[in-house]
């Protein structure tokens, strides 16, 4: 029922009442095509409620409500530019000394006309010029105070609008009708979308991909026949190195619901057949949409599960030690609303999510919104701004490793339905703060006998928490991998294969940051062969293990434990300063630190020995303090 503010206009004598509503006019035929409009609304037909409230209105030229009705359906359909012309005709039969509720309703719905039309500050002049003209009520209530910060959030927007240039990409991509989710591997090469030639229900999805050569793609190409299928296959994620990929897949029978996530590896080159992610992961409910984090320890995707906040969440899912995923767990109400949360992607840093949301304030529709992740969670998301985000919904936000260029998805709508889509992209503001910068490390794992590849594990550990950053593997057919983590202090990089002598480095004294064409050679296990058990620490003129040695220690305990029969001899080394049998003496010491450490992780004393040489075997001139500090080393010899 209209609102007891309601005042009847001046110039009408009478109001007539029927089913309990008001209106502003007395015609029973134009009231009977109103309320048939209605019985249609409310089973959601939109185009036959559209035609009863117009004839409502042009048999009756006053009658407002039908105005309002007919507008609102038509801007619910999708069709701004026939709901402004409705609105500007039921404007024009208001006479001089209007009732202020009719004008504050069409006002109002003019406003939100402009506002899905992009013409923001036409919608908020309009808003400033009417909104006195709005009942009281409605000025309290929750949809106003929503539509309020709207206004102020597009206020600030587009005084203080992103300078970017949005670019639909050049052909042979955008060849289809639908293209979307767009998904880069870390060197920004090779592109992979969701492709669809309509949207009827023979035409299903498919994951195709593309090839960067120089300023031009390739043809898109279909990724692998194990993956697609006659199903619907789409909305993808890869690993940084390439080798790891989940994707949707809806209504096949291995589903547990609708649609499920499933994950595939890639094998000297050949992708593998896919698997389902499990109940950990996928439900009787829609799972889509999932983005995976550059290490592949981390997994964020959309469901409409109902344990969440309400409509579609983001969830995440963790990788475990034995490759099995955890059971999903909820972002939390910092990301999630009782609306819809979707399209997430993690940056390469692992510390910024961007995901969509019609549940946080914004510019309408569906905004692309940012929250870094802090010791407890994600944190109160931010709107990316304008015209980053505009009237449009905004999906499937993808920024390169490089921060280069972020690719999206823009729809196109016939009648308030998506008609076609296409794929995007804009340079990336650098005033927007990404988090850490990225370091990139490039290289190949080589069996050093026999020159062949090695799939080897490749683990980047942050010392000082001992928390792994990045493990991934090389490639079984080339040896090749590419390493994108967060800049950090104090890193190592570990390099292990069952059968196959340990690697360890440190990255910035052995200067891997941005290193290309790194090669690291492995040589299988045999008796005399050593390694450098690198990022152990003492302090000067100390024995006792600082903490940041702890990942190391780990490591040799793994690789241990891995090969029941090999024993090892451990050899303290000094540099040059001091007395050289304090010096051996003192040696001596650090080596039997690690003894014990090992001893006390239950590794038998049987297989331990240990040495201390002092200075006397140094691998670098003691003519620098970098030269002595690297001097100043364990070393780990197979018996």
């Amino acid at each position: 029922m209209l609102r007891k503010s309601l005042i009847l206009i001046s110039f009408v004598s009478l109001c007539f009442q029927a089913m309990g509503q008001e209106f502003s006019i007395i015609d029973k035929k134009a009231i009977k095509y109103f309320e048939e409009g209605n019985a249609f609304l409310q089973r959601k037909q939109l185009p036959e409620a559209g035609e009863k409230y117009k004839a409502a209105y042009e048999r009756s030229t006053d009658f407002y409500e039908a105005y309002l009705k007919h507008a609102q359906v038509l801007l619910s359909s999708g069709m701004p530019e026939e709901a402004l012309s409705v609105t500007r005709k039921g404007q024009s039969r208001l006479p001089i000394k209007a009732n202020d509720f009719f004008k504050g309703k069409l006002a109002w719905i003019e406003t939100q006309i402009y506002l899905a039309q992009g013409r923001f500050q036409l919608a908020l002049d309009t808003f400033d010029a009417t909104h006195q003209f709005l009942a009281e009520d409605f000025l309290e209530s929750a949809d106003y105070l929503e539509k309020l910060q709207q206004f102020k959030i597009i206020a600030e927007g587009i005084k203080n609008p992103i300078s970017i240039s949005k670019k639909r990409l050049s052909g042979p991509l955008n060849q289809f009708k639908l293209q979307y989710f767009p998904v880069l591997t870390a060197d920004g090469k090779r592109l992979f979308f969701t492709k669809r030639d309509g949207m009827s229900a023979k035409q299903d999805e498919d994951i195709y991909f593309s090839d960067h050569n120089g300023d031009t793609w390739s043809s898109p190409e279909s990724i692998s026949e194990l993956i697609n299928t006659r199903y619907n296959e789409g909305t993808c994620t890869i690993s940084a190195d390439g080798n790891l990929l989940i994707f949707t897949s809806c209504n096949t029978p291995a589903s547990h619901g609708s649609c499920d996530l499933y994950i595939t590896a890639r094998v000297d080159g050949q992708w593998q057949s896919p698997v389902n992610m499990g109940r950990n992961v996928n439900t009787r409910f829609w799972e889509s949409q999932p983005s995976l984090s550059a290490d592949g320890s981390l997994l964020f995707f959309s469901s409409n599960r109902p344990e969440g906040e309400g409509g579609i969440d983001i969830w995440v899912s963790e990788r475990l030690e034995d490759g099995t995923w955890s059971k999903a767990k909820n972002l939390g109400p910092n990301v999630n609303t009782q609306k819809d949360e979707v399209s997430p992607f993690i940056f390469f840093n692992n510390t910024v999510l961007f995901f969509a949301s019609d549940g946080h304030p914004g510019f309408g529709a569906k905004d692309i919104f940012r929250s870094s992740i802090g010791r407890t969670g994600f944190g109160k998301p931010s709107n990316m701004g304008f015209p980053i985000n505009d009237q449009k919904d905004q999906l499937a936000l993808f920024i390169t490793a490089q921060k280069d260029f972020a690719y999206y998805t823009e729809n196109s709508y016939y009648q308030g339905k998506v008609d076609s889509s296409f794929l995007y992209r804009f340079e990336f503001p650098k005033e927007i703060d990404l988090g850490h910068e990225l370091v990139v490390t490039r290289g190949k794992v080589i069996n050093e006998e026999t020159g062949e590849a090695v799939e080897a594990i490749l683990s980047l550990v942050d010392l000082e928490r001992d928390s792994t950053l990045y493990s991934f593997k090389s490639d079984g057919k080339d040896g090749a991998f590419t390493m994108i983590y967060p800049e950090k202090e104090k890193t190592g990089l570990y390099v292990e294969k069952e059968g196959y002598m340990p690697k360890i480095y440190n990255v910035d004294r052995d200067s891997l940051r941005n290193k290309v064409g790194f090669q690291i050679l492995l040589e299988p296990i045999a008796s005399g062969k050593h390694f450098i058990f690198e990022n152990v620490f003492f302090d000067f003129d100390k024995s006792i293990l600082k903490k940041a040695s702890i990942s190391s220690l780990k490591k040799l305990k793994k690789f241990l434990l891995a090969h029941p029969g090999v024993n090892l001899l451990i050899v303290g080394h000094t540099d040059n300063i001091g007395d050289l049998e304090y010096n051996s003496e003192l040696s001596l010491r650090r080596a039997r630190s690690v003894k014990e450490y090992l001893l006390q992780e239950g590794i038998s004393e049987a297989r331990l020995k240990i040495e201390g040489r002092g200075s006397a075997a140094p691998i670098q001139p003691n003519d620098t303090e970098e030269n002595r500090a690297l001097n100043r080393r364990i070393e780990v010899f197979i018996l």
